[in-house]
């Protein structure tokens, strides 16, 4: 969201790129989970995720993701076997366990300091038996939910999903969009200590990366400033709507919040269609990645439009490697 602006326009322009991605090949749609966050209108993830794919025809849309210990797995099974009914084949369920907002939020989320995201093994143990056929002695079914099978992805910022990931044979995504500290590391462990499966066979891996594409690299790293100012006034604790870009950030932040920012950022791939191509050729190889999840914060829509275009167009010329959109 832009500053002082409501919900709807920032609803709708999600909407217009997801039926851009659409058109230019992109595999799949998902959407986040915030809360109390000025600048991000994605609290009610699962409402999102049907109003775009009822929008669109045959991208797949999910969550990036359910922040699992925020709900009752029997209502996140309700809510995902529901989308699943509407759109069959469509829903991806991402799940997380990080709160999705600040202290304060979480305790508005979960009503209790006991629920700090511990648990997520249970929790994911109980939804997967919602999702999943029914078992002998089972009390309480999701229906719509039960036997959905949605395909379930396990995201994570270091290597705790990572592992259980790994061990559970589940796919996993790593967000490298924001948290780039842990990735290579997360990658190993999830690629050396993979299980086989019923849902999945061998390892698949998704990377979040901020990446912005452009005309030329000046350009691209002319926008690039747009999320470097989300992140900074992310540290302050200042609202998060997008800011123009600017020609330069050296009188905007301190060298400190500039390494602050940058750590974040670290993972960023931005310049031009070559540059670009060039650093997914480079993020594949090192991680073992089978797709890229494309996160792209640019001020204004049509830059967003271009960069997303770029990238389904360098992606073409990537080889194993297929793309997603992620807001």
């Amino acid at each position: 969201m832009k500053p002082d602006e409501n919900p709807a326009p920032a609803i709708a322009r999600s909407v217009d790129l997801a039926q851009h991605a659409e058109e230019w090949g992109y595999k799949r749609f998902w959407l986040a989970e915030h809360h109390s966050i000025d600048g991000l209108a994605c609290s009610a993830t699962a409402v999102l995720i049907g109003h775009i794919a009822g929008k669109t025809n045959s991208i797949r849309v999910g969550s990036g993701g359910i922040m699992l210990p925020n709900h009752a797995p029997l209502v996140v099974a309700e809510q995902f076997g529901t989308l699943e009914a509407l759109y069959p084949g469509r829903i991806d369920l991402g799940l997380g366990r990080a709160p999705g907002g600040d202290f304060h939020t979480m305790r508005a989320l979960r009503r209790s300091l006991q629920q700090s995201g511990d648990d997520f093994p249970e929790l994911l143990e109980e939804l997967r038996t919602y999702l999943g056929p029914v078992r002998a002695g089972q009390a309480v079914k999701a229906t719509p939910g039960q036997n959905s099978n949605v395909p379930i992805t396990l995201l994570g910022s270091s290597l705790f999903s990572a592992q259980l990931a790994a061990r559970l044979g589940l796919p996993f995504a790593f967000a490298a969009h924001f948290a780039p500290e842990y990735l290579y590391a997360a990658a190993d462990l999830y690629h050396r200590e993979f299980k086989a499966s019923a849902a999945l066979e061998k390892p698949y891996m998704m990377v979040g990366v901020q990446i912005i594409a452009a005309e030329t690299d000046g350009e691209a790293q002319r926008l690039f400033t747009t999320p470097q100012q989300r992140f900074l006034r992310l540290i302050r604790s200042q609202p998060v709507e997008l800011l123009p870009p600017v020609d330069s950030m050296d009188m905007l932040w301190t060298d400190f919040e500039r390494a602050a920012v940058m750590s974040k950022l670290g993972a960023a791939i931005v310049g031009s269609n070559a540059t670009v191509k060039e650093g997914i050729e480079r993020l594949v190889e090192r991680t073992g990645a089978s797709e890229i999840i494309v996160a792209t914060d640019t001020f204004t829509h049509e830059a967003r439009l271009e960069s997303y275009k770029r990238v389904a167009e360098v992606a073409r010329t990537v080889e194993s490697a297929p793309v997603s959109a992620g807001l």
